[in-house]
């Protein structure tokens, strides 16, 4: 949450932190800023609230030539949206962007006598007094004693008045990628910021200083010890973090779906059986476990229930999903027989990386699901399982989920062979058809443009209902998830057969239910209770696969899904349930891709 960009070099750095602000806005926009170093006039700032098209406005007259600065795109957590509270912060002679929380900033403020400095409410503004106060001209001293004394996460780029063409960093949990080429160095929050002016990057380590400069960076522990840091290289191309003519990244994250699932399945099947080795992952540790724990968030979440599902329905092996943000402080019955598997798209969600933690303290073996690579919840797992949807810039996430959930299959169909619970013929069997699912999904999308008739008749509701059973009650969660992000309808997902038990009282006349029925053994129970709503006046969407065929009695508006076996209908199914959330907020003309109070990676508490 917040986006930061730095770079210095030999090329003015106005339009390069701007341009890099823009690639960052998805994680978060009430505000932006930069500020850049001139040798002759010192520190120059610009900060508007809103989006960073604003900013841009405003710093189009600035003709600085400065080739150092830095820049940040804010979601609130400290004060207002306001200009004074929007970063580039500075005091005295030192200017910084922050990303985290630093937790005890209040203390602070008292015991160093800061507050009639301070002109925000911003955690941010307190350690930029606090690097003023202690800076005596040695960078790395003022910033060591300053991080000492920090509770909380952080990624700070910070610049002194007297180090021309020098920016410095250091982080806490809060991610940040750095890289040098041949014009300068560049650090950012991510890498859809970096990948402009270079494949290959490093990931930030914790508690080191960087020193970024036009000839290169260097890097150093807090003892001074020069560090090499481990370079890595993107495996996508800058189109890919680009709309490529779509309306919304959105819309086009959804398209490329089916591309995203290829990626991430074809690699490991080897001679039609999943194969797991070249991601580290070894038979022993799934031959061995007695019972599976997935901690992740939202959307994450809602992939860890898909993979419970399957995995109890079809091993038998009990699973647990957990909130991230609850598990650490509910004290889980977990040990050395329990492997957890942690999903988080960035790898860096602050209560998934958490909760990760405290498994490993208790002796858990600990498998991630991420799709970014060098991602401190990948560095910091047993055994990392890597999605290939490439980035996702659009707030509310779709292939990465789709991608998760593929990622729980193929865990689960391993799972099942090397256990004996599947026979060899019954393992390449799912593994055919989970190769197939991304032909499914683009023949789902190719077909739906009914869609948006259906959103013109969500989008002037108050509220949605969605109800299903098995798995397709999974799928309701996360449907409600993403109408109500993006949409701002209030969504509520149902087990269908609860209806009865109270919450039908909530079904009045043309009130929108959606309903999925796409697992055969259950299906007729859902159509009893589309029947229950129906009689009541709702406005039934039915979404089921090919050839079920129901009546106006039933539903006003049906959705179908290609005849595929109900285990692998959850694909398609996904694809469904996005473009209803996709067009009913772009029939509201809601910003799709930035809706209100969100932002894209949650690295604070």
């Amino acid at each position: 949450m917040c986006g930061i960009i730095g770079y210095t070099g030999n090329q003015p750095a106005k339009d390069i932190l701007i341009n890099g602000l823009k690639q960052l806005e998805y994680r978060g926009y009430d505000s932006a800023g930069i500020a850049v170093l001139d040798k002759d006039a010192g520190f120059i700032m610009k900060k508007k609230t809103g989006k960073v098209a604003e900013l841009e406005a405003a710093a189009a007259e600035d003709k600085t030539e400065a080739t150092c600065g830095i820049g940040h795109t804010r979601w609130a957590t400290h004060g207002g949206v306001t200009e004074t509270n929007a970063h580039p912060h500075n005091q005295g002679s030192v200017t910084i962007c922050h990303n985290g929380i630093i937790e005890n900033y209040k203390e602070l403020t008292t015991e160093y006598g800061l507050k009639k400095l301070l002109k925000s409410e911003t955690d941010t503004e307190v350690v930029a007094a606090l690097l003023d106060q202690f800076y005596e001209g040695n960078p790395y001293k003022t910033i060591k004693r300053v991080v000492d004394l920090l509770a909380g996460s952080f990624a700070l780029c910070i610049m002194f008045e007297d180090q021309p063409g020098k920016i410095f960093a250091i982080r806490n949990v809060s991610p940040m990628v750095a890289a040098a080429f041949d014009g300068g160095s560049i650090i950012a929050s991510d890498l859809t910021a970096v990948i402009n002016f270079s494949k290959k990057y490093f990931v930030v380590p914790e508690y080191h200083i960087l020193t970024l400069s036009e000839s290169g960076i260097q890097v150093q522990d807090l003892k001074g010890r020069a560090v090499e840091p481990e370079i890595l290289e993107v495996n996508w191309d800058i189109t890919s973090a680009q709309k490529g003519g779509y309306p919304h990244y959105m819309l086009k994250e959804i398209n490329e779906q089916p591309e995203a699932l290829e990626r991430t399945i074809a690699p490991r099947i080897q001679d039609g059986l999943p194969y797991l080795l070249d991601d580290g992952i070894d038979d022993a540790i799934l031959k061995e476990l007695k019972d599976i724990v997935i901690v992740a968030c939202g959307t994450a979440m809602h992939a860890g229930m898909v993979g419970k599902s399957l995995i109890e329905s079809k091993l038998r092996i009990p699973v647990t999903v957990e909130i991230a943000s609850e598990f650490r402080y509910k004290d889980p019955i977990i040990d050395s027989s329990t492997l957890v598997i942690v999903v988080s798209q960035s790898g860096e969600t602050i209560d998934t990386l958490e909760a990760l933690r405290l498994a490993r303290k208790k002796g858990c073996k600990v498998l991630s699901v991420v799709n970014v690579k060098g991602s401190t919840i990948a560095r910091e797992s047993d055994y990392v399982l890597y999605t290939h949807a490439g980035p996702e810039i659009a707030v509310a996430s779709t292939k990465a989920y789709t991608v998760q959930i593929s990622a729980m299959y193929l865990l689960a169909a391993r799972l099942g062979y090397v256990r004996g619970i599947m026979s060899e013929e019954e393992t390449k069997e799912f593994i055919k058809k989970l190769s197939e699912v991304g032909e499914i999904m683009k023949r789902t999308i190719d077909a739906s443009n009914d869609i948006r008739m259906i959103a013109n008749h969500i989008k002037k509701a108050p509220d949605v209902f969605y109800i299903g059973r098995g798995i397709d009650y999974t799928m309701s969660l996360e449907a409600s998830l993403k109408l109500k992000e993006i949409s701002y309808i209030h969504a509520e997902a149902y087990a269908a057969g609860e209806l009865k038990h109270g919450t039908i009282a909530l079904i009045s006349e043309q009130v929108p239910v959606i309903a999925i029925a796409t697992e055969d053994h259950v299906y007729a129970k859902v159509i009893s209770n589309v029947r229950e709503v129906k009689s009541r006046g709702a406005y039934v969407i039915l979404i089921s696969q090919e050839g079920k065929t129901e009546s106006e009695e039933v539903c006003d508006k049906q959705i179908y899904i290609p005849k595929v076996d109900s285990t692998f209908g959850v694909f398609a199914t996904a694809v469904i349930l996005q473009l209803i959330a996709y067009y009913t907020s772009d029939a509201k003309g809601l910003d799709v891709d930035k809706p209100r109070n969100l932002a894209k990676s949650v690295t604070v508490e």
